[in-house]
């Protein structure tokens, strides 16, 4: 997935790139007939061409007539797996570049795709953007590769250019006699390293090599037995006079490919009387083999390794630690609120916040340990020398100090936190894989106790995951499967001596656990993204029902329900709300929403936007638990909501109006609000008549009756339940 704010795949904007209008042919090969009609479009640039099929035997078709750039193959296709086309590729040597799509989650699938030659491999569900970065980085691969084909080759071919080439040839050139000096070269010289050819006549060859170089051309020139008799080809720097070169002082060396071969004597003699010599330069085939392989291996953002080399790592560092029956540690480090620098000040914000994240926490680390950024705020640490769990809680307190001065952005200060989740080889896992999920875990029981903080990974986190993975899966097709009820409990208007008022309670009749609370599944499904359309079918039958009980004559009844504090993320909240209302012909001040105390201090302005608009709506909105949180009468003005609902934990307690100071401030900040009033988990009569005499008129709870389906909810519109008041 593409991180917000990342750099190019391959290099830096300073560096050679392929050129995007040079024609380019790619070939897709996916069963699915509309992604190989989208593809084109999403991957369109100036030259590029597209063909498509279905199947491998279709592409094999293809491919024996016609040469590709490139080939976007599916992993599951109709007639074999990718794999197949990749080996056809392998067997008729071909050079098409292969980038490999799957939906398989199983590591198996991406080594075997690689080890067969796949240049890349993108795993579905992906982001067009990561798609695009990939096509792009293998297609620049690609051409770097073709310009070092291209290299090699000219430079086999230059070993047999005919001699009236040798004077404008872009290559050094050069005999040496059998002393090792230069007794010939040519004019490339000059340009090449800078030297007048004059000044280099009778010098020694080895006075231009770099001194790490100089004891290998010594042995191989100046050896007992004199020049060497066989050809040979050598890389190797030579120093260039960089004070002669037009007063430009440019690199100290070049790296060259040097080609010998030896002069033999006279009259079929074995010694060789000199040596014919093609030095090229190569400095930019190596510096593109350098960044090739820099790649492949870092992180462009950071230049910390990047996934592959840190499992490489790891997995060394575990089997030295097995030898020795050693121990090491890994962390997984998530940066935390790191999507509200992106979001509020920009990617390019996000990443000189990751870079400075990065080198503070490389600041911290020993010389043998290995930081990594696996993407976006991801980071893992390798510590491989670890006596005792001590030490890695060290490492991990010294993370978290580090990062606690500000990181200046030009947009401001901004403090940075961390989760840190830390597993212990052997105890938490005997290989790369394992080891990394459990550090993982940990991290993320950091994430959900507060974050800013480390943990040591457990087993039984382990099996809570387990637990609640399964949950998630179960959730996923709990709409389309009937398992989601509504249950009702009514609220009752002493006063009037009836319910004016049912409060729809969402449940889930799982078909193994039974009926379960929306405590136990609800968090899951806003982490999940499943919260919005639960959310919709709450909406939809809630107000299905409230129009057939208005069908029935009980035309005053309001209906109230919760809303997740996601929903409000949403900018079509209201529209969702307000056409459910309409669709249903229901006066909109007979709908009331609940929302709580901490949804309005995480967003006070754009929720109090929102909870404007319903109310212009003439819809009605409560603030649910009311004085549990830590709002300011403020807020209330911020606010145009209707109702305040008495949290059940002011209620359980109650004893008499002379004890209960908050519950009568509540109401008397309803009273000067000009706001409805209700209570909540009402159990007991005492606390019945003491909410009645503290001015609370209209309550909900067991002591009237427990939440029902509808059928039975039905029922108590006729009569007050419990008959007590």
């Amino acid at each position: 997935m593409v991180i917000p704010g990342e750099q190019p795949f391959f290099g830096t904007a300073s560096e050679v790139r392929p050129d995007p209008e040079l024609a380019c042919r790619i070939l897709v090969v996916d069963d699915d007939a509309s992604l190989r009609r989208t593809l084109p479009h999403v991957l369109a640039r100036g030259g590029r061409s597209f063909d498509d099929c279905g199947s491998v035997a279709d592409a094999i078709a293809l491919l024996q007539h016609q040469h590709y750039d490139l080939i976007l193959l599916d992993y599951r296709l109709p007639d074999a797996t990718g794999l197949a086309l990749l080996d056809w590729l392998s067997e008729n040597q071909r050079e098409e570049a292969v980038i490999m799509i799957s939906g398989e989650d199983a590591i198996d699938a991406a080594i075997g795709a690689l080890r067969r030659g796949a240049d890349d491999y993108v795993r579905k569900p992906y982001h067009v953007a990561q798609l695009q970065r990939a096509v792009e980085g293998t297609l620049h691969k690609t051409s770097l590769e073709r310009a070092n084909r291209a290299m090699s080759q000219r430079l086999r071919a230059s070993e047999r250019l005919h001699r009236y080439l040798v004077e404008s040839s872009p290559d050094l050139i050069f005999t040496l006699d059998a002393e090792g000096c230069f007794n010939y070269i040519n004019p490339r010289v000059q340009a090449l390293l800078g030297y007048e050819r004059s000044a280099l006549m009778r010098r020694p060859f080895v006075s231009l090599v770099m001194p790490e170089d100089m004891e290998r051309m010594r042995s191989l020139l100046l050896s007992p037995r004199g020049m060497p008799t066989e050809s040979f080809n050598v890389e190797l720097r030579l120093r260039r006079a960089t004070d002669g070169m037009d007063g430009h002082d440019g690199p100290e060396s070049i790296t060259v490919s040097l080609t010998g071969i030896p002069m033999m004597g006279r009259e079929g003699g074995r010694q060789a009387s000199g040596l014919y010599g093609v030095a090229r330069d190569i400095s930019e085939r190596k510096r593109a083999e350098e960044i090739i392989s820099f790649q492949a291996y870092h992180d462009q953002l950071t230049r910390l390794p990047n996934r592959v080399l840190f499992k490489d790592r790891l997995e060394l560092a575990i089997a030295q630690a097995q030898r020795r029956s050693g121990s090491l540690a890994v962390m997984f480090v998530d940066v935390d609120r790191f999507k509200l620098v992106n979001d509020t000040f920009g990617h390019a914000e996000g990443d000189t916040l990751l870079r400075g994240i990065a080198e503070r926490l490389s600041a911290t680390l020993r010389r043998g340990d290995t930081l990594a950024r696996l993407g976006g705020d991801e980071f893992t640490v390798l510590l491989p020398d670890v006596a005792q769990p001590e030490d890695a809680e060290t490492i991990a307190r010294k993370i978290l100090e580090v990062l606690a001065p500000p990181f200046r952005l030009s947009h401001g200060d901004f403090r940075a936190t961390a989760s840190l989740g830390i597993a212990l080889f052997p105890r938490d896992g005997n290989d790369a894989e394992e080891l990394t999920r459990a550090a993982d875990i940990a991290m993320y029981q950091v994430k959900r106790s507060g974050k800013n903080g480390f943990r040591f990974f457990d087993p039984d986190l382990n099996s809570h995951y387990r637990e609640r993975i399964a949950l998630e899966n179960d959730l996923r097709g709990a709409v389309e499967r009937g398992e989601l009820e509504l249950h009702y409990q009514p609220q009752i208007s002493l006063h009037h001596q009836r319910v004016v008022g049912m409060e729809a309670l969402l449940r889930w009749n799982h078909p193994v656990h039974g009926m379960v609370g929306p405590a136990a599944f609800v968090p899951v499904a806003e982490e999940a993204g499943l919260i919005g359309d639960i959310s919709r079918w709450v909406l939809e039958q809630a107000c299905r029902q409230l129009a057939h009980w208005r069908e029935a004559g009980h035309d005053e009844l309001r209906m109230s329900l919760n809303l997740s504090p996601h929903d409000f993320d949403s900018a079509d909240v209201v529209g969702m709300v307000t056409d459910c209302v309409s669709r249903h012909r229901l006066p909109p001040s007979q709908l009331e929403l609940e929302i709580t105390e901490s949804m309005m201090m995480q967003d006070a302005a754009g929720v109090a936007a929102k909870v404007r608009q319903l109310r212009e709506a003439g819809l009605s909105v409560a603030i649910d638990d009311f004085g549990t949180g830590y709002s300011a009468l403020a807020y209330l003005q911020k606010f145009p909501v209707s109702t305040l609902k008495i949290d059940r934990s002011f209620v359980r307690d109650l004893e008499g109006p002379a004890t209960n100071p908050i519950i009568s401030a509540i109401t008397g900040i309803a009273r000067g609000f000009g706001l409805q009033l209700i209570a909540e988990g009402v159990e007991r009569a005492e606390q019945v008549e003491t909410l009645r005499t503290l001015g609370c008129d209209v309550m909900q709870g067991y002591f009237f009756a427990r939440p029902a389906p509808a059928a039975e909810a039905g029922g108590w519109l006729q009569t007050v339940p419990c008959g007590s008041c």
